[in-house]
C-alpha cells in the first residue's frame, strides 16, 4: 500500500517548488524599427513611389510607363517580403512568448 501524499509535498516525499524560467538577459533579434531591413524596406518604398511620380507620363502625355497601380504592387510584394524576413527573424528568436510565470 502507497500512503497518499500531503499537500505541497510530491509522492517522492520531496516538497514541490514552483519552477520559474530562467529568463536570457537579452533576445536574439532587435525590436524591428532598429534593423537595417526596415530601413532598406522604408528606402525601397520610398524609391517605388518616388519613381513611379517622377517618371509618369512619356512625350505627349499619352503612355503612362509607370502607373500608380504597378508602384502599390511593387509596395505590396515589398511588404510581404519585409513580413516574411521580420517573421523568419523571430521564429528563430529564444524569447519566450508567454511573460507571465505559472
Amino acid at each position: 500500500m502507497t500512503a497518499a501524499s500531503s499537500p505541497g509535498y510530491s509522492e517522492s516525499g520531496m516538497p514541490r517548488t514552483s519552477r520559474t524560467a530562467v529568463r536570457p538577459a537579452h533576445t536574439e533579434t532587435k525590436p524591428s524599427f532598429k534593423t537595417t531591413e526596415f530601413f532598406v524596406y522604408v528606402a525601397a518604398v520610398a524609391a517605388v513611389l518616388i519613381a513611379s511620380a517622377v517618371v509618369g507620363s512619356g512625350p505627349g502625355g499619352l503612355v503612362d510607363r509607370f502607373p500608380a497601380d504597378r508602384a502599390w504592387l511593387y509596395v505590396t510584394l515589398l511588404s510581404i517580403g519585409y513580413l516574411l524576413s521580420r517573421g523568419l527573424a523571430k521564429s528563430g528568436s529564444r524569447e519566450p512568448t508567454d511573460h507571465t510565470n505559472a
